[in-house]
Formats: C-alpha cells, structure tokens, sequence
C-alpha cells in the first residue's frame, strides 16, 4: 500500500486530518486498532470552541452540528448563595456549542465512509519504522490478520497516550515529559432529564466540584467531584441525585432528575509530552497532551493541533517547504500549555482539596471573577478559546 499521509488512530484528531487533507488534494490512509461501534460510542467531552466550530463548518462538517447542537453565550460560577452568569458575546464577542465528541467522531466517519480516503478499523500490531527518513512506513496486520506495509511520506499519530506513536517519538528525541496528577476524580452521569439551567453552571461546594452540562434539550450530562479511589459500585442513583442536589442547591431552584443511562468514574491528570515531532512522525491530540476536563479544552486542543499539521504538511507535500513543519511543535506546544494552564487554574479554582485555607483562597478567586470584568473576560476569552494563528 502506498500513501502520502498514513494516519494512525481514528479519533476525532485523525479523522479531521484525514478530512482536511483532502479537502486539499492530499492522499491518505487512517488505520484505527478498534471498531467503528466502539468508536463512535466513546463518552468524551462536549464543549465546542469558536474555532473548533468553524474549523468542522469551513470543512462541510457542520450541517447536523448546526442543527442539533445548542449554542452557549456563556456559564454561571456558583458558591454557596450565589449565582453569575459570564456573558461571553459580551465580554469577548465568542460563543461555545455543546455537541458531544461522540456526535463530531460519527460526522467525521460518515464523511470518510461516503467517497473519502481508506479507513481501515480493527488493526493490530501497529508499528511506524524509518520516521527519521523521507519514506517512512506503517507495518500492521489488517482485521483479516494479513500483515501489511503502508509506504507513506509523512506519520501522523493521532492514536492517544498509549498508541504507538508517541513512544515513537520519545525512543529517538531528546524531548520530555510533564505530569500531573490530581488529587481528584469526576463522578459523571448521563441522564434522560431535561436541563434544570440555560447555560452550564460550575459549582463550588464546601462538599466538592459540581458540574451542570448537558447533551440535548432531553439529556443531561453532570459530574461529582469525588476521590479517585471511590468504586462506582458505590454510588447508588439515588446517592448521585442528593449529591448532586446539594452541591447545585439554590434559593427558588430545583435540579431535574431522570433515568441515569450511562455513569463512571474519570480520574484527572495533566500530560505533555515535547517534541511533538521526530522526523517524518508528527504528533497530535491526546498523543502529545492530556489536559483535565474542568477547562473543556481537549477535544478543542486536539482540533487546533491538527488544523497547524495539515496545514503545515501541504505546505510540505505540495510546494516542498519544510518551514511550517519545522514550527509546527513549537507552535502546537505554545497553545497547549496555554491551555493546560487555563484547565489547571479551573481546576484548582474549583475543587475541593480539604484544606479550609485553600477554601478561602478559591473563594476569593471566584469573588474577584464575578465582581471583575477584566478577571471575568481573562477567563472567557480562555474559555470560549483563543484564536488560531495558522
């Protein structure tokens, strides 16, 4: 098999590669070590930046993202007694959309089902070789369980923390890794229960975090802030609704409750990983970045990654100008610790940690936020995502 592009990891990260680079003219193959149901039934985030709504829209992906997807002007910060919505047309001119990663993954297959490139699911054994050479190639044994060869001109690793690829990188870089752990983890239900609020509502709580998200005009998405090492088991319907009732507890308002159809338990680190390149192998998403949930940004950031690559790698494949590769990590790399600081300071702004001096230092903060305009559109203008140099 021959390719200019070959891909590994059918995640919204590849598939929009894939999508984007042919829009442009170039070939490409993704392979993807796990089937299409499984795919596209992955529970993931939600919150869709401005760019990342124009980046699907530019790209003829936007029809059902438009007519199902709601869009947000802003979200209310709550503690004990109060309630502030940030208006974020009027603080920064943006908007964010809620539509669910699992509905942006099944848009992306069905285009690239529908006339586009080779999508190969259920493959095993991936192995890129010759990544620091002009004619790298992807070996793989196929879901007949042929071994197979993909000669390509460029490696993009969009196959997450444990694929391939990013050990690719590390093997034969001088680069490095940073991590973080939280003391925390996100107890997260989805729910047949009409949303009780307009817009998300972030809550901190003597208790913990709590989070009103939502899917559709029907379903809602909450999380808990509980301790990493709590069984799921646990945690009863009924524990998770009075739970969930005092952390959002307000004056004249009710939360809605329903049918839980789906729970777990999502621990909460941070990761990145530098490089996010070794030779003809390029990194995007999660391969190279794991932010915590609390800042909506890992979808997004996924999104931004691969809207520099498969610029830069037009502009390496078709005009033969290895400028924009050569900046592509650095570039990639100032947006994703911009990010990862933002999701620290969301996350460290609103959950619980236990001690009573950190309580009074979040309190503060979300004082300052709410009574600030400059703090409040500091944390919109992050919020709703910072513009994209391409």
């Amino acid at each position: 098999m021959r390719t200019q592009v070959g891909i590994i990891g059918a995640g919204p990260a590849g598939l929009l590669l894939s999508r984007l680079l042919t829009l442009q003219g170039i070939d490409n193959v993704v392979l993807e070590n796990r089937s299409r149901d499984y795919v596209e039934a992955r529970i993931r985030a939600g919150i869709l930046e401005q760019h990342t709504v124009d980046t699907l829209t530019d790209a003829g992906l936007g029809d059902r993202l438009h007519r199902e997807g709601l869009e947000h002007s802003g979200i209310y910060l709550q503690y004990p007694g109060t309630r502030h919505k940030l208006d974020f047309p009027e603080l920064c001119g943006r908007t964010v959309w809620v539509y669910g990663q699992t509905e942006v993954t099944k848009d992306l297959i069905k285009a690239q089902l529908d006339g586009g490139p080779p999508l190969l699911f259920e493959v095993s054994d991936v192995t890129p070789e010759d990544v620091d050479t002009d004619s790298p190639r992807i070996r793989f044994t196929d879901a007949d369980g042929n071994a197979q060869v993909l000669e390509c001109d460029v490696i993009a690793g969009t196959d997450g923390f444990h694929g391939p690829s990013r050990a690719a990188v590390q093997a034969g870089t001088t680069g490095r890794t940073w991590e973080r752990t939280y003391p925390y983890a996100w107890l997260g239900i989805l729910a047949d229960a009409a949303p009780a609020t307009d817009e998300l509502i972030y809550a901190w709580h003597p208790d913990g975090f709590a989070l009103y998200s939502m899917r559709s005009p029907k379903v809602s998405r909450l999380y808990l802030q509980v301790d990493p090492t709590e069984k799921i088991e646990d945690w009863s319907d009924d524990r998770i609704w009075d739970g969930l009732a005092t952390r959002f507890a307000l004056d004249g308002w009710e939360i809605n409750t329903g049918t839980v159809t789906e729970k777990s338990i999502l621990p909460m680190r941070s990761f990145v990983s530098a490089p996010m390149r070794r030779g003809r192998l390029f990194l995007a998403g999660d391969a190279a970045h794991i932010v915590p949930p609390t800042g909506a940004k890992g979808l997004n950031l996924a999104v931004a990654d691969v809207t520099l690559l498969a610029t830069a790698l037009v502009r390496l494949l078709q005009e033969k100008q290895t400028d924009l590769v050569d900046s592509y990590s650095d570039r990639a790399l100032a947006r994703v610790w911009r990010c990862t600081h933002f999701s620290w300071f969301m996350t460290s702004m609103l959950h619980r940690s236990g001690d009573d001096f950190d309580a009074e230092l979040q309190l503060s903060q979300l004082r300052r936020v709410c009574s600030s305009e400059a703090a409040a559109r500091e944390l919109a203008e992050n919020y709703t995502g910072l513009p994209l140099d391409r």
